[in-house]
């Protein structure tokens, strides 16, 4: 692989590569994008061929376009994809055609209230063709012919999903997924995976891992369906946390945590349990009316504790699916104070566990393991050691298989990421045993 190096001109310079590729739900764009990121972790690429049935979908067949111009009769250019990607209807089916201007509205498409945004259009599913284009000038256009081409066609190949993971000590995992497949947008598209690689290096870079981290790109909706197909049985028995990842960039400046649909997992408990600690994010209850890819995940079959993450989707943004949201909009700094953010919230996730006291019957000997003072002596220092011996009886006389970290630091009064050490030393002299 290519060397990672986090710093905000490299987040600058791979954005540019990835921003121009005409990326789509499938196709040539979506692998060479998939293509660019494995430069920097070690994706692999599983391919569920067109026509496969998923669930109540099917996988699509491909699209690759090549071309795509609307011109007047003067030879002027109104709309062109080698100009700006998003210029034509995404999934547009192919044309050549002069029409005059009345007929040609149906196929145009711009808002009126936001008059300098070229709209970002998708027609994934039905048939039909179309341009994208600034409102103010589609009021300019005059009566007469216009000339549309789009050269496009559609193949029967393969819905692709990129994957990897980071291997821990329990095989119960953690998915971290975002989607990629929107063209030339930057916080509703670019935001998510570039975050998802700063954090696959964050946790790679950990001594200790307790869990099995699984990193996944995929297309949104169709691809998380997708993974579904490959993998929700599996999901089913071993994934404990998951969070879709989006809309990383913008002017929010705390994170937004949309929780799973039966807020009753791992994460969803830890992530109000921080709020108390001095973390700084928001909150907010599931809903299967807007949203991304953590929709599917907790359909009423699955049900799974995946829930989703976002600087400024949730709070709104007017550059949403158009034009306006770009590299300014977005900004590379909050990408990477995004990637901060969710490590920590990470590490605190790893001390979040269900343990089992090996040696259950009355207080297992502490001073022939040195965890207990064998000096009655009080100070400044001594006054800290008794705080982690406190943690340690603690989690000793609550690690029965039923009560989580969480609970036993909320008995105590502090954070669970204060139980840490007292953790770490326990399982080292084998007195705790997680549930698995």
């Amino acid at each position: 692989m290519t060397k990672y190096c986090e710093s905000i001109e490299f987040f600058d310079a791979l954005f540019d590569e990835l921003f121009p590729i005409l990326r789509s739900i499938t196709g040539p764009g979506l692998r060479q994008s998939y293509g660019v990121l494995q430069r920097y972790m070690p994706l692999e690429i599983t391919s569920i061929p067109s026509g496969t049935k998923i669930f109540d979908w099917t996988a699509p067949q491909e699209w690759h376009c090549t071309k795509a111009t609307l011109k007047d009769d003067q030879g002027n250019v109104v709309a062109d994809m080698d100009r700006l990607n998003i210029e034509v209807v995404n999934y547009s089916e192919p044309v050549d055609k002069t029409l005059d201007l009345d007929e040609l509205q149906s196929h145009l498409y711009s808002l009126p209230e936001q008059p300098t945004a070229i709209p970002y259009v998708t027609s994934y599913y039905q048939r039909r063709w179309g341009f994208c284009i600034k409102d103010d000038e589609r009021q300019k256009l005059k009566s007469g012919l216009y000339h549309a081409k789009i050269e496009s066609q559609f193949v029967d190949g393969h819905l692709d999903i990129a994957h990897c993971t980071l291997p821990g000590k329990s095989e119960k995992e953690v998915l971290l997924s975002s989607y990629l497949c929107h063209p030339s947008m930057a916080n509703n598209e670019l935001s998510g995976p570039l975050v998802l690689l700063g954090l696959y290096h964050r946790i790679s870079q950990w001594k200790n891992r307790r869990y099995t981290y699984r990193f996944i790109l995929n297309p949104e909706t169709i691809g998380s369906l997708g993974v579904l197909h490959l993998y929700g049985e599996q999901f089913k028995e071993k994934l404990v946390a998951g969070l879709v990842i989006n809309c990383m960039g913008g002017h929010g400046e705390n994170l937004t945590f949309k929780h799973s649909r039966n807020d009753n997992g791992m994460l969803d408990k830890l992530l109000y349990h921080l709020n108390k600690h001095q973390f700084s994010h928001n909150n907010i209850l599931f809903s299967p009316l807007s949203g991304s890819d953590e929709r599917q995940y907790n359909s009423p079959g699955f049900q799974l504790p995946v829930g989703c993450v976002s600087r400024s989707f949730h709070i709104g943004y007017s550059q949403y699916h158009t034009s306006l949201d770009n590299k300014e909009y977005m900004g590379i700094q909050p990408l990477l104070d995004s990637i901060d953010k969710l490590e920590k919230i990470f590490l605190a996730f790893e001390q979040v566990a269900t343990f089992e006291n090996t040696l259950p019957f009355g207080e297992p000997n502490l001073g022939s393991r040195g965890l207990y003072p064998t000096l009655s002596f009080f100070s400044a220092e001594r006054t800290k050691q008794l705080d982690e011996l406190n943690h340690i009886k603690m989690l000793l006389n609550y690690s029965d298989g039923e009560h989580d970290t969480i609970n036993v630091a909320e008995r105590y009064g502090c954070c669970v990421t204060d139980l840490a050490s007292a953790i770490e030393k326990l399982e080292a002299h084998s007195l705790l045993k997680m549930v698995d």
